[in-house]
């Protein structure tokens, strides 16, 4: 199906509906091509994760399966693996001792620590004998952990060793529910007091195992409906919400990535290797884990420093990566910083290889056809710098900038996918093609496993029934959607109606079929002239002039408009200050006037050249040396905003800019 001389990903598979009875109109429904005569079913015999898993382990019980750096004096030497046979005995060696403290099918089994094998066999065991397996985020403070221990009422729980302190704090709040404790490593004699005295028993890793011995439990039959994972989503107000998700709904988004990569000839196989980095407490790397596992593929480990994940990728040799933007920013800024040190003839030399592979990539070349021998003379050392394998960089959880994708597109000799998808639909709803460039900036189309529509807001003025640009409320149905929120049937059905789960994100439909994601729905208010703001698309812009970090706008229905605070961009404002020379440190400089007025005059600049109206421009400034971070409160562990904390934490700034700006 061709739609503009493009090639066209999606069909029609329901008509639009116009507004009626005070319901807004929804747009056409539509799916992947590739399944516009019905999904692709599951695999005969496949009914959850631990089936996935044993069949693997019948065809590829001698590959490698988890690796981990062995550490040699505080240093990280080579990678030393567990095979899928020998992974195997240990979850059976976990299940039959978890089972032997009187764990039953249903119950559930917190999980807590950065990823490593010991994370993987535990959610495994909680696989085989059918407990619901609750990650706690390594993220979030005790109150949280407190929280989601209480709310799920965890009976059990595998803690990494340096995080036994904090899960002890809950006590007593917990005492009624956490009854069995397992340290992925050590623990100590004052550990086990605190924990006895609170009717609870704690074990290391070593003594767990022994009390399995010997003893027989059968692995309980499993259906697909069954819930095998409670993922907590930190959210941006309130408590964590528990979004339950079945057996199903991980199969069906295994089986519809597979098929969308089948579809460009990149799927995954037992000779991959990924990385394992990003937290599996979040649904994006839990089921790339479990689509790897299901291929007999290899998963190496990361050794729990950020600062050193390079030298984890040079020592793995990774084929796949997935990222958050964060990573690749700084891997971005890592390989600018070393081009700008390089010398000029280098330097020139890298620019004209740069700008020749791109205008043939433009010209829909493959990355591997527009410039091999740049590829082989200038870009090697990049790839080389990534391992020398890395075929496919995927990235999510938020938007990745065009100029990183385009750049790291053109020079990492890898595929850079963007995709799009939330906990409540099982991580990837919409993944991009490679070799596409038209697809930058948008999360591709809809994997061939979900029918997705768009629903208008009026409010917004965002019209799903548009000739030219459909935009709306991305609504999306399918098997992988989540089965609702533990205990929270009010909160599902603000998101369900009838089959469809609401995203809350604003999205516009691309003549090919793929997805941009413009906006969020929740995040608009009124100014006190009755003009709607639509802050994250002001953020969004404003976030293109290179003189700041991040910023967050603010206004209310009481203030006829809106103000910001500020990361100003180091060199930026330090190459400001000596122009102007202001000779103090960064922190003095950003309480100077001066420089808010220089910021200020920065941000209108970006406001007029993207023709902003009057009400959506900034009027007044405060920046802050500090980047927003999750320690204040200020992001969820997936860097989105918290806004009301941003309020809380930012009041005096915001009515002081309120009060000297009328």
């Amino acid at each position: 199906m061709e739609m503009g001389g493009r090639k066209k990903f999606i069909v029609e598979i329901e008509e639009a509906k116009e507004a009626k009875d005070g319901k807004p109109s929804v747009g056409p429904v539509y799916r992947n091509v590739l399944v516009k005569d019905g999904f692709r079913p599951l695999p005969q015999g496949l009914e959850s994760c631990w089936d996935s898993f044993c069949q693997s382990l019948k065809k590829y019980s001698n590959n490698w399966m988890l690796g981990e750096r062995e550490m040699v004096e505080g240093n990280a030497g080579g990678y030393v693996w567990l095979t899928y046979k020998e992974v195997h005995d240990l979850v059976l060696q976990v299940g039959a001792s978890i089972r032997s403290c009187g764990v039953m099918q249903g119950g559930r089994c917190g999980i807590y620590g950065a990823n490593c094998s010991r994370w993987v066999i535990s959610m495994q065991a909680c696989n085989a004998h059918g407990l619901c397996c609750v990650p706690l985020y390594d993220t979030l403070g005790a109150g949280a952990v407190e929280y989601i221990i209480c709310h799920a009422e965890i009976s059990i729980a595998f803690i990494e060793e340096t995080k036994i302190s904090e899960v002890l704090k809950t006590f007593p709040s917990t005492e009624n529910y956490l009854k069995t404790i397992v340290s992925f490593g050590e623990v100590t004699p004052e550990q086990k007091q605190v924990a006895g005295n609170f009717g609870s028993q704690i074990y290391s890793w070593n003594e767990f195992l022994l009390l399995g011995v010997n003893k027989q439990f059968d692995i309980p039959i499993k259906k697909k409906t069954d819930i095998c994972t409670i993922m907590y989503t930190s959210g941006t107000t309130g408590d964590p919400k528990g979004v339950m998700i079945s057996n199903e709904s991980i199969l069906s988004i295994i089986s519809g990535v597979n098929h969308h990569l089948e579809s460009m000839n990149q799927e995954f196989s037992e000779r991959d290797v990924f990385l394992s980095y990003l937290p599996l407490a979040h649904i994006f790397d839990r089921v790339i884990e479990e689509l790897f596992i299901s291929k007999g593929a290899s998963i190496g480990f990361w050794h729990k420093d950020i600062k050193q994940l390079l030298d984890d990728i040079k020592e793995l040799k990774p084929t796949v990566l997935c990222a958050v933007p964060r990573v690749l920013d700084r891997i971005y800024a890592g390989l600018l910083g070393k081009l700008s040190s390089a010398g000029i003839l280098r330097h020139t030399l890298f620019n004209a290889a740069y700008s020749y592979k791109l205008r043939y990539m433009r010209k829909g070349y493959k990355h591997v056809e527009a410039a091999p021998l740049f590829d082989k003379l200038i870009f090697n050392k990049v790839k080389e710098g990534l391992g020398g394998n890395l075929r496919l960089i995927l990235s999510g959880a938020a938007p990745l900038s065009s100029s990183v994708e385009t750049f790291l597109r053109v020079v990492t000799c890898a595929h850079v996918l963007q995709g799009y998808g939330l906990t409540e639909t099982c991580a990837a709803s919409f993944v991009a093609w490679p070799d596409d460039l038209t697809m930058i900036n948008t999360v591709g189309p809809p994997l061939p496993v979900v029918d997705i529509c768009l629903e208008s807001v009026p409010e917004m003025g965002y019209d799903a029934l548009s000739r030219t640009t459909p935009r709306g409320e991305i609504c999306i149905r399918g098997k992988c959607l989540f089965s609702g929120y533990y205990k929270r049937d009010d909160l599902t059905k603000e998101v369900m109606t009838a089959e469809w789960f609401h995203t809350g994100d604003i999205g516009e439909w691309q003549p090919d079929g793929s997805m941009k994601i413009i906006d969020r729905k929740k995040n608009i208010f009124k100014l006190s002239q009755g003009e709607y703001v639509s802050v994250e698309n002001l953020e969004s812009i404003y976030s293109l002039s290179s003189s700041i970090d991040m910023i967050w706008v603010y206004g209310n229905s009481y203030e006829s408009f809106l103000v910001a605070v500020v990361n100003p961009n180091v060199e930026s404002l330090k190459q400001w200050a000596e122009v102007n020379e202001v000779s103090e440190d960064f922190s003095t400089i950003c309480e100077d006037p001066r420089a808010r007025k220089y910021i200020l005059g920065e941000l209108t600049k970006i406001g007029k050249e993207n023709k902003l109206r009057g009400f959506e421009f900034i009027k007044a400034v405060h920046l802050d040396p500090i980047p927003f971070d999750m320690e204040r409160d200020l992001l969820t562990p997936t860097y989105k905003k918290k806004r009301n904390q941003f309020y809380k934490y930012y009041q005096n700034v915001v009515e002081d800019m309120y009060r000297s700006t009328k």
